[in-house]
């Protein structure tokens, strides 16, 4: 392999001290560890908010009683909470901050995906990190400051929701143009557990230092993401061809026995023609045109609407729900939320599993999708009754809610931005990809804003509206559902004629 300066600093340190080039294989294992950490830290900083809200709006106002069993500590922080979010109208402050920073975030979502595929990933990505990380510490600087002023917080989130907006349209591009569609939906899957891993990450994080003060949870994540992002600059390889990799350096995809066809789905695998129609990238309403991006980004709309509630929200109903009886401190409320994310985890894993073996990735979506209804109506009539019942229901949920929502942000982002419509043009992933989770992003705004208004009068009407859009999800991919039933049926029919012709001869 030639030398190539373009390669990050640490990459270069590694192959001098270990005196050879790495290989492809090795490549690839680097791509996914780096871009896993990275993400994790971007939604570790997100669900910050969602744990620190609960020490901001004081429980005791109206809501439920302080029992003996929280302690004086604890009744000290639900008593006094930060004004202006301990008020009469403190809930709804909070969905204000929540709906502000996800519209910039959507809106960012956009321009990021534009911008990314025409400049270098790893540098963008970096400078999204430590914008992060910089405007998350500043909220929790507040605390310390003794700033009372709800615009503080409110630019500050918008800020931090612009600086978010670079991350996911990073990394899905960047795994993107080093794994191919094989096998695309697992791989994707397992990978995605970044985003429970951050949630459950930031969650405790957040929970055990909201005891020292609320300003420690967000100032934390916030240094933490900023030394990811030094991490990404120092070793993250953007693409094949930005380290010198070429096919014959394959040696993950031209493995023994695998098919020619196989081979030809890979995105890096381009003649040199190939390579010069990529000087242009994929512009905005192009990418839009590719088959299949408009009902699955109208699918993610609902899904995000769905899955984000529970994100910015359930810390907040587990606290102020009765379990067993019993009201739950914010620390205790944190750390039980964690485990719808873990049902996440098993169901993005699920979901790329099952769509890469029957592969149909709508399908799977929308049955994901239709199975999250009974699971929400389940978790919300009966998720009081016992510990026990509301983990499992919890557990239940997340696997519905957040399997499909990872589904389509990985592997489908990826499938369609590699779609054969763009004719090898690997520079319309980023775009793609901030379409499709832009647009799932505004419904992500919706419905935590939704929730800090129906939840003052009832939450029985916040999951009747989260049921609702689960429904509507799923139906957004019914023509792209009956496309590949059609196409099952047309495969089974030609395997059985073929089967029938082998008999007879």
């Amino acid at each position: 392999m030639k030398k190539n300066n373009n390669k990050p600093l640490g990459i270069q340190l590694i192959e001098n001290i270990n005196k050879s080039s790495l290989s492809f294989k090795t490549y690839q294992v680097i791509v996914l560890i780096v871009t896993f950490f990275a993400y994790t830290s971007y939604h570790a900083n997100r669900k910050t908010t969602s744990i620190v809200k609960q020490a901001l709006d004081p429980q005791s106002l109206g809501v439920g009683p302080i029992f003996p069993w929280q302690g004086n500590s604890i009744r000290k922080s639900f008593r006094d909470g930060w004004f202006p979010f301990n008020g009469p109208d403190g809930t709804t402050l909070l969905g204000d901050l929540d709906v502000a920073f996800l519209f910039v975030y959507a809106i960012g979502m956009y321009f990021s995906g534009h911008v990314g595929d025409r400049m270098d990933l790893r540098v963008f990505l970096t400078a999204g990190m430590l914008g992060t990380g910089l405007f998350t510490a500043l909220f929790g600087v507040g605390y310390w400051a003794n700033i009372h002023s709800f615009y503080y917080y409110l630019i500050i989130q918008m800020i931090a929701g612009l600086f978010q907006s670079t991350g996911w349209p990073s990394v899905v591009a960047v795994v993107g143009n080093w794994f191919g569609k094989k096998k695309r939906g697992l791989i994707m899957g397992i990978w995605n557990a970044h985003t429970s891993v951050g949630n459950i990450t930031g969650s405790l994080v957040a929970s055990i230092l909201l005891k020292y003060g609320w300003g420690w949870s967000m100032v934390v994540p916030g240094i933490l993401i900023a030394f990811s992002g030094v991490v990404v600059f120092l070793l993250l390889p953007v693409h094949p061809e930005s380290v010198g990799c070429n096919k014959d350096e394959d040696e993950v995809l031209l493995s023994p026995g695998k098919e020619e066809d196989e081979v030809n789905e890979q995105p890096l695998l381009r003649s040199r023609s190939d390579r010069e129609e990529e000087s242009c990238a994929v512009g905005f309403i192009e990418a839009w045109k590719i088959p299949g991006v408009a009902p699955f980004a109208l699918c993610l709309f609902f899904a995000k609407l769905v899955a984000y509630t529970f994100l910015y929200w359930l810390p907040y109903y587990i606290s102020h729900t009765a379990i067993d009886g019993r009201y739950f401190s914010n620390e205790e409320s944190g750390n039980l939320s964690t485990l719808f994310d873990v049902g996440g985890v098993i169901g993005g894993i699920l979901a790329g599993y099952i769509s890469d073996k029957v592969g149909a990735r709508a399908i799977t979506a929308a049955s994901f999708m239709y199975c999250a209804i009974p699971a929400l109506y389940l978790y919300r009539s009966y998720g009081h009754i016992s510990m026990t019942i509301n983990i499992i229901l919890m557990l239940i949920a997340g696997v519905f809610v957040n399997g499909p929502y990872a589904l389509i942000t990985t592997a489908v982002s990826a499938d369609l931005g590699t779609h054969s419509s763009l004719k090898g043009n690997s520079r319309a992933l980023a775009t793609v990809t901030a379409i499709i989770d832009g647009t799932g992003s505004i419904g992500a705004a919706v419905g935590p804003f939704l929730t800090g208004y129906i939840s003052a009068d009832s939450w029985n009407a916040v999951f009747v509206m989260l049921m609702g859009a689960a429904l509507v999800a799923g139906l957004f991919l019914t023509r792209l559902v009956v496309t590949e039933v059609n196409g099952k049926i047309q495969e089974f029919r030609s395997q059985g004629s073929s089967m029938s012709t082998n008999l007879q001869v």
